[in-house]
């Protein structure tokens, strides 16, 4: 880009007036979007580490109230995702997210359910095994 020879020179300087024009619509537009707090609360969702008081402190031994709503918040983000949502909130929530079975369990249904049965193989290795840790203990 090419410029002009007398471009540079063309730049006016800011007066005193056009600042203050400036700073005062940037002052009213902060404003504008501005939200006062004045309830503060503990994010539920961050970790609290306990610190143990002084053991000879008074003020660590006096019994006080505690807060309802403080103990509900907390009580609810300790609660597993499942009893907060009513949906998975992440993809990998997904999996594992419906545990009640699909089925009703029967267990004298022989499709679904393959028990143990002890044949003359297993018996005779059970029997070997017994005898080795006899000989074993003995010695």
């Amino acid at each position: 880009m090419a410029s002009r020879p007398g471009a540079a020179h063309e730049k006016q300087e800011k007066d005193e007036v056009h600042q203050v024009a400036v700073h005062r619509e940037t002052i009213r537009k902060e404003q504008r979007y501005q939200k006062l707090f004045t309830e503060y609360k503990i994010n539920p969702f961050r970790r609290v580490h306990a610190i143990s008081g002084k053991p000879m402190s008074w003020h660590d031994n006096i019994a006080e109230e505690a807060d309802a709503t403080f103990l509900s918040v907390i009580h609810y983000a300790a609660l597993e995702p499942t009893k907060k949502y009513t949906e998975p909130q992440t993809t990998s929530q997904e999996i594992g997210w419906i545990t009640t079975p699909l089925i009703s369990l029967d267990h004298t249904d022989c499709r679904l359910n393959f028990h143990r049965h002890k044949t003359e193989i297993t018996a005779y290795m059970e029997a070997a095994w017994r005898q080795k840790e006899q000989s074993t203990n003995l010695q």
